[in-house]
């Protein structure tokens, strides 16, 4: 058995959890998020524990077990605590803005470049070089800090772009002197 997905997920205090057929809705401080889990897997939730049980051994099955338990936990989390990603900007120039609709990136090119926040993001800039991404559903807040790098990835020679916090970039040698 699946040793992610035989653990019972545990609903925090101030969070709900609805549970109809194979979509499951869970409620909380941060917001709330609705997912639609695989039909062949088996869920149930009571006393505050949300257990997921496959049908068969396939190996498609143990691995749907484990993915539809984290997706839960993922949820769960997200309404309680939240996730949030962090990228910063390097190089010279290069700056981010806060705007209501999202954030507006100098980042190099001849225009700034706007990006707009999805639903439920809330992107803040801090001294114009740290971009910090929060939000309540994991999937989103990855997909929102790489659409953001995907702007200006840092380049080999100089690591100048955007990069994520703690991100290591390999360094090329530049050209070398004529003879």
């Amino acid at each position: 058995m699946s040793r992610i997905g035989r653990k019972p997920v545990t609903v925090p205090k101030g969070v709900t959890l609805q549970v109809q057929g194979n979509s499951v809705a869970v409620k909380g401080p941060r917001g709330e998020l609705r997912r639609t889990l695989h039909p062949e897997m088996q869920i149930a939730f009571s006393n505050d524990q949300f257990t997921v049980a496959r049908p068969s051994e396939e190996k498609r099955h143990k691995a749907l077990h484990g993915l539809t338990r984290t997706l839960v936990q993922n949820m769960v989390d997200g309404v309680s605590k939240g996730f949030s990603k962090s990228l910063e900007i390097q190089g010279v120039g290069y700056k981010a803005e806060a705007k209501p609709y999202g954030v507006n990136l100098i980042v190099g090119y001849s225009h700034p470049v706007k990006y707009e926040a999805p639903k439920g993001i809330k992107i803040t800039v801090d001294n114009n070089t740290m971009v910090k991404i929060e939000g309540a559903d994991k999937e989103l807040v990855g997909q929102v800090a790489a659409e953001l790098r995907a702007v200006r990835p840092p380049e080999p020679y100089k690591g100048k772009g955007i990069r994520y916090v703690g991100e290591q970039v390999r360094r090329k040698a530049g050209k070398t002197g004529a003879k």
